[in-house]
């Protein structure tokens, strides 16, 4: 094939997915209500299962369920007709997949189900199926043709399926009122789950390692003591410990700048005033946007007033806030 060819087949794949999809979307219906009434007043899980392709699709769509606030997992129908039936309960609602709704390892277990009185939701591309007349309600994933030009490898059909998956877990998310935190809890090892967990107290610097002084040290006591804790900067405070200011490497070159005689100066004379501090209770994140914005690489934390901790951007990249 010529890079033409090869150019072409990509897009009239894309070109036959989008134009499923846009199918998927006029059927949107009464039935979609229903599968989100039945997963809404489930007390269990939703399990969801499928064979081959519609098992990979069925495991992130439980994935995006559970993520999303509906409780899920996903069942291989043929290990649940040995034993992983005894994963399901009465009070979960079966999701089962199958195009063809003829599935032998899909239809061996469903008898096992009803049986059992859990409610079934289909997604299935035949609605005269063994899969559809076991169903309660029964979502179509029909697809005109694959992708596939041998119209064989499920293509299109999978599409659809993931796209439904993802419209039914995004559905039930805002009717449950799922929160951007509620994600967060669900992800604290991501970025946004970071982002929106982690505090100032969970990163910063305390106790011992805080630099201090006194707004009547002499500035080279002072420069000792940003050099002994390592952040560029020291806290000044005065004489009940309240924060009145701090003194960094840009106040140093600054000084210099103005050939102010440092050796005789107090910390009082070449401070900055004031400075910019945040809470421990502050979420990390908002420390970060802090120090960007107003371009600075150490934060004071303070509490009443009194400093308890230095928040450092090295801090920031190595929680992975960055």
């Amino acid at each position: 094939m010529s890079e033409t060819d090869l150019i072409q087949s990509a897009q009239r794949t894309i070109a036959l997915e989008i134009a499923a999809v846009q199918a998927l979307e006029e059927r949107i219906n009464g039935e979609f209500v229903a599968a989100c009434e039945k997963i809404l007043s489930c007390s269990g899980r939703v399990v969801v299962s499928g064979m081959g392709k519609s098992g990979h699709i069925g495991k992130k769509i439980a994935a995006t369920l559970a993520s999303t606030g509906t409780p899920a997992f996903f069942v291989h129908p043929g290990e649940a007709s040995h034993g992983d039936l005894g994963m399901i309960t009465r009070d979960d609602v079966f999701l089962c997949i199958s195009n063809s709704g003829n599935s032998p390892e899909m239809v061996a277990i469903l008898p096992w189900i009803k049986r059992m009185g859990i409610p079934v939701v289909a997604m299935t591309g035949k609605s005269n199926s063994p899969l559809a007349e076991a169903a309660d309600v029964i979502l179509d994933i029909a697809v005109a043709t694959e992708a596939c030009p041998l119209d064989l490898a499920p293509t299109s059909s999978t599409t659809v399926t993931l796209v439904l998956g993802d419209a039914l877990a995004l559905a039930l998310l805002e009717a449950r009122g799922f929160t951007a935190e509620d994600f967060a809890y669900s992800h604290p090892g991501g970025t946004l789950g970071r982002r929106l967990l982690l505090h100032v107290a969970d990163v910063m610097h305390d106790g011992e390692t805080v630099p201090i002084v006194t707004t009547t040290t002499p500035v080279l006591e002072a420069l000792g003591e940003m050099s002994r804790k390592g952040f560029g900067i020291t806290t000044v405070v005065d004489a009940t410990g309240e924060l009145v200011g701090v003194f960094t490497d840009g106040d140093l070159r600054r000084c210099l700048d103005r050939d102010i005689e440092v050796k005789n100066a107090s910390i009082e004379q070449v401070m900055s005033r004031g400075g910019r501090t945040i809470t421990p209770q502050a979420l990390a994140a908002e420390a970060f946007n802090l120090m960007e914005t107003h371009k600075i690489t150490a934060l004071v934390v303070t509490d009443n007033n009194k400093p308890v901790g230095i928040l450092h951007m090295h801090d920031m990249l190595q929680a992975g806030l960055v």
